[in-house]
Order: C-alpha cells, then structure tokens, then sequence
C-alpha cells in the first residue's frame, strides 16, 4: 500500500522532555524503527511530521537575537522541516541501506483571509505552568492556551489549500524514492496579486495538510502517529474508552480538542470521504498493528 504516515511533534519529542538535540535524536531514531518496519511490510511510505516543539524553541532562540534579527514563522518551520527530515533521512537510511531517502521543503498554499490568521490555536514550543505562561504572553505579545495540565504558546494554523510541490513528491514516490515531506504541515505561503508566493506568520497543522497530500498522491491509506493509542471517548476521565473502529460519518473534530486531536479526526474524515480509503491514529509504537486493524482507530467510509 501506498501509505502517508504522518508523525506528531510529540512523538519525536515526547510531552515535557527537555528539548535538547540528544532527546531529538533518541526519539527520532525510536520513529525510525517503526517507520523501517512499515517498510519491511512491503508499503510505500510518505513520511510527513509535526514540529510544533521544535518550532518555538527556533522562535525563542530567533528572539534572544538582536532586535529586529529575529526570523518569522514560515521561515523557522523551514528550518524544523531541514532539521527533523535529516535527522529522519539519517536514521532510516542506517536502518536501511538499499532503499533511496530525500527529504523535501514542501510550501503549501493558504488562504490570506483564513480565520485561523485571527483565532490563533496551534501550540508550539515548551510548555509552561500558567503564571508563566501569562508573565511570557503579557511581555512578548503571544497568545496562550491550555495544553494537558500546561500551558503554550499558540500561533495562526490557517487551512492548507495545495501542496504545490505535490506533483515532485509522487514523481520521486513513483520511482520508489521514500520521501520526508511537509514537515510541520509544510512552509505556510500565500498568493500575491501578482501570482508571486510569499511567506506568513503562521503554523500550517500537519494533519489536515498530511491528509491533503495524502489524496492529492492518491493514497491507500493516512496513518497518523502520535503518544496515544488510539482516540478516546471522555480522555482523561475515569469512564474514557477507545474508539476501535468509527464510520467518518459519525464523529466530527469539533467535540475534540483544537490544538491536538481534533484536527486528527477532522484529517482522517476528509480523507475518508474524499477517497473511500481508510485513515487511522494510533501510537507509534503500534505502526504495523495498527495498518493490519488491531490497533489504534481506524476510520471508514
């Protein structure tokens, strides 16, 4: 099977670790594992990942600069995706050593006038107790939301429109190259008046654009990897209980949570609906399990 395998920010660097190169590199090589036995199953992947803790240390580091040095968005998520994808490339490639790796920056077209540009709900970066995360909102200027029992910073994810280099990813798919594209959703552009592309401030949510590269490359299926096992009803609460197997129809991102899960769902249904192919999230650790039913959860037309 042709398979997208998109891998959350959080299961490259695990929720609360110190974001230090060492854990980076240790989680990476973790994923890589699971990603060489996808391959050993006989599938064609296209790995895309998150990179919403990586993100905002770039930002916070961009920041200690001298002022006015400090670099936007788009172009420290150019940065992550470079980062991670090498790291990535590096750690299969050592895994295995016959199969050709590339990794890609990959710019995906958004909407100028998307809400999301006002309604900021993607976190990146650390995570803080709430004094902090109010002291650092107040002197920097940031947006905050909940994370778990934390708080983050939160930043723009308008909705991505076009993966405009979709077409070289299945050319190099198509001549059995695996390719780490996306990366963090991808490098936020827009269209100018003129039909240039330029970059905005914003961090594209790496499944909803996962699962617009997954139909745009016709594929099989959109496996979406995170830290938990499956989708729950009533998460964190003593009566929670995981969604084994969910028609699209019957269930919708809106009673999840923004910045997390529900953009999952909502990516799994629009692949669904659009192709008739199955999606499904699950943990890392489950990859192969997960793609043979007996793991995670499985959404189905």
């Amino acid at each position: 099977m042709r398979i997208v395998v998109a891998l959350g920010g959080n299961a490259l660097l695990r929720r609360g670790e110190p974001m230090t190169a060492d854990n980076q590199r240790d989680n990476v090589r973790r994923a890589a594992s699971a990603l060489a036995a996808l391959i050993g199953e006989g599938h064609s992947i296209v790995i895309t990942h998150g990179n919403g803790p990586q993100v905002g240390l770039l930002a916070l580091q961009s920041a200690a600069g001298p002022d006015g040095s400090a670099f936007p968005l788009d172009v420290l998520g150019a940065e992550s995706a470079g980062m991670i994808g090498y790291m990535i490339e590096q750690e299969l490639g050592n895994l295995i050593k016959h199969r050709l790796f590339a990794t890609l920056l990959t710019q995906v077209k958004v909407d100028p006038t998307d809400p999301g540009f006002t309604h900021p709900t993607k976190p990146i970066g650390p995570v803080y107790d709430e004094d902090t995360a109010r002291r650092l909102a107040t002197s920097r200027g940031w947006a905050i939301a909940p994370d778990g029992d934390k708080w983050r910073r939160v930043v723009p994810s308008p909705r991505p429109l076009e993966i405009l280099e979709a077409a070289v990813i299945a050319y190099l798919v198509d001549h059995n190259v695996t390719v780490i594209c996306t990366g963090g959703g991808g490098v936020p552009v827009v269209a100018r008046d003129d039909g240039s592309l330029g970059g905005v401030e914003a961090v594209i949510d790496k499944d909803l654009a996962s699962s617009l590269l997954a139909r745009q490359l016709t594929a099989d299926m959109l496996l979406m990897l995170t830290d938990v096992d499956a989708v729950y009803v009533g998460y964190g609460t003593a009566g929670a209980r995981a969604l084994r197997r969910v028609r699209a129809t019957e269930i919708s991102g809106r009673d999840y949570a923004a910045g997390s899960m529900g953009p999952k769902i909502d990516a799994a249904i629009e692949f669904v609906d659009a192709t008739g192919n199955p999606a499904a999230i699950g943990r890392l650790e489950d990859a192969v399990e997960i793609v043979k039913g007996r793991q995670g959860t499985c959404f189905y037309a």
